[in-house]
């Protein structure tokens, strides 16, 4: 389990951070550090991106090239040790994409998550029902096995108890287009109390709602997004694709996601009127 001191995905990303920020501070580039250190640039790139875990032998070398002081080396051994706990989410490694988990890793310390779903109800939100068929949904194009979905749905219902049912849970702000909730996924009584749970969930101090109606401006043609915030460390945003996922690192791009998702939630009705919608859209899949 990953120590009080936070995710280790994010502390494994913090620790490469703060080794960059320390080579820059000296006017270093990668490839004159890894030359200093007997080491290859591709070394240096990997750890400083969270791509390799260092050692404790690789952060003393580069702290002593660095010159960092007793403090600054007493943090990154402090970085290192968190970095190198054990996430929940590891659990379901091997029946969950590697991109996917570490948006699981990220969004653990994440004090505030934007996310716009023009197709289905997003995941943290999601019932077990609902999880079940868009997940068995998927079977069409991907194989996966009767333990695969188990699993799925499992680390689906696990993420949101740790997310949003935490001590201090992250600020969760969603806009969905209106296609997702006439989308059925299952039988109509899935989608009944995935309605249900949409409303209720709704009324949560730390959650917001909102609905970009069919008849709205779109004023933004993108897929869906996911836009984390964190306390210590640069936003990312996480692109979800048919095959495969990525992250948006670089700050203009991610201040761009921003500004979109600012646009869609002005076009989207308010909470009040969204919940309005929602309930009628529950009332249909009761007939």
């Amino acid at each position: 389990m990953p120590s009080q001191q936070g995710s280790p995905t994010v502390r494994r990303l913090m620790l490469g951070q703060e080794l960059r920020l320390l080579r820059e501070r000296k006017k270093l580039t990668g490839a004159k550090a890894a030359r200093e250190l007997g080491w290859s640039p591709s070394k240096v790139s990997r750890i400083e991106a969270a791509k390799t875990m260092p050692s404790a032998e690789d952060i003393k070398a580069m702290g002593k090239l660095y010159k960092a002081d007793d403090d600054k080396l007493e943090e990154l051994f402090g970085l290192l040790r968190d970095a190198d706990q054990r996430g929940w989410w590891e659990d379901y490694e091997d029946a969950l994409p590697g991109e996917y988990t570490r948006l699981l890793g990220l969004e653990a310390e994440a004090t505030f998550q934007r996310s716009w779903e023009p197709q289905v109800v997003p995941g943290l939100l999601q019932t077990e029902d609902y999880a079940r068929e868009v997940i068995l949904a998927t079977r069409g194009i991907a194989r996966i096995t009767h333990s695969g979905v188990r699993s799925r749905v499992e680390a689906r219902l696990d993420r949101q108890r740790r997310v949003l049912r935490r001590p201090e849970p992250s600020m969760l702000n969603v806009v969905l287009d209106e296609a997702v909730l006439m989308r059925r996924f299952g039988e109509p009584s899935v989608m009944r109390e995935q309605m249900d749970h949409l409303l209720e969930i709704s009324l949560t101090p730390h959650i917001s709602v909102r609905v970009l109606t069919l008849e709205s401006l779109h004023p933004v043609n993108t897929g869906a997004f996911i836009h984390l915030k964190f306390p210590e460390f640069d936003d990312v945003v996480y692109l979800e694709q048919l095959y495969n996922a990525q992250f948006v690192e670089d700050l203009g791009l991610v201040a761009g996601y921003e500004t979109a998702f600012d646009h869609i939630r002005s076009e989207a009705l308010d909470e009040d009127e969204s919940r309005v919608l929602i309930q009628r859209k529950a009332m249909l899949w009761r007939r």
